[in-house]
């Protein structure tokens, strides 16, 4: 199997960012999830390597504050959206100009942003994300805010238990995570008129953490839905994950 790399570029501010690649060919830009890296949600678990040998390039970076990326503590590193200008910023590094988006959970909110930014993707995936993760994502981040507030006294039987243990796992520095939250606003559903692509949004079927994914396929004008088995936190541990990236992003149409 193809060794996975690892260099580093700047993102926006100059934050040194961890970029990991993948396979040769049709270039795939992966975003990963909030708490977590690339390694974590594409590599560990096989995804990366199923794309790979399907003939995709894979560009996985680490996302600022998490895996083996900076995290800066400068309120100034985090401006609203900072996460889109980090990919902006990748896409220019890399001269992309004919690539596939895919994001999970956190990676998809910035995935779905950077488009309605002027990203231009021929195909983008939105894995683990419902149009209330979008639309209602202020509830989302009060959530990890309060994570983060009550971290490490959190008990077994709370709902916010098994984030507090992702983080702690992860080793996320928290205070750059706070800063990182604050640059999130929610998207107005109507905006989602101008995600023009074809997009396939992918749903573990008994993962509800974002909301709705039926509804926020509904909500774009070009969009199926697959639903693959597992939970928000198992869904990426499953070959069924690479099986639907792959074949949605290997169409010709």
């Amino acid at each position: 199997m193809t060794e996975v790399t690892t260099e580093f570029f700047s993102g926006y501010g100059d934050a040194r960012l961890a970029l990991h690649r993948i396979g040769a060919g049709r270039p795939v830009v992966l975003l990963h999830g909030l708490f977590s890296s690339a390694d974590v949600n594409w590599i560990k678990y096989g995804t990366a390597a199923q794309l790979a040998a399907a003939g995709f390039e894979c560009l996985m970076p680490d996302l600022r504050v998490h895996g083996k990326s900076e995290a800066p503590l400068d309120p100034r590193a985090y401006p609203q959206d900072v996460l889109v200008r980090d990919a902006e910023a990748l896409v220019a590094h890399l001269g992309l100009t004919d690539f596939d988006l895919v994001g999970f959970s956190l990676g998809s909110r910035t995935a779905a942003r950077a488009v309605l930014g002027g990203m231009k993707p021929r195909r983008l995936v939105l894995s683990g994300m419902g149009l209330e993760g979008l639309a209602g994502w202020a509830k989302r981040q009060d959530f990890f805010i309060d994570v983060i507030d009550r971290f490490g006294t959190i008990p077994r039987d709370d709902p916010a238990y098994f984030s507090q243990q992702f983080l702690k796992t992860m080793g996320v520095n928290r205070d750059a995570a706070r800063l990182l939250l604050g640059t999130m606003a929610d998207t107005d559903p109507a905006s989602l008129s101008g995600v023009s692509m074809p997009t396939l949004v992918l749903c573990g079927d008994q993962d509800n953490d974002n909301g709705s994914a039926a509804n926020l396929a509904e909500a774009l004008p070009d969009a199926r839905l697959a639903l693959i088995p597992g939970t928000h936190m198992s869904c990426v541990t499953k070959p069924d994950m690479g099986e639907q990236i792959a074949a949605f992003l290997s169409l010709q149409a």
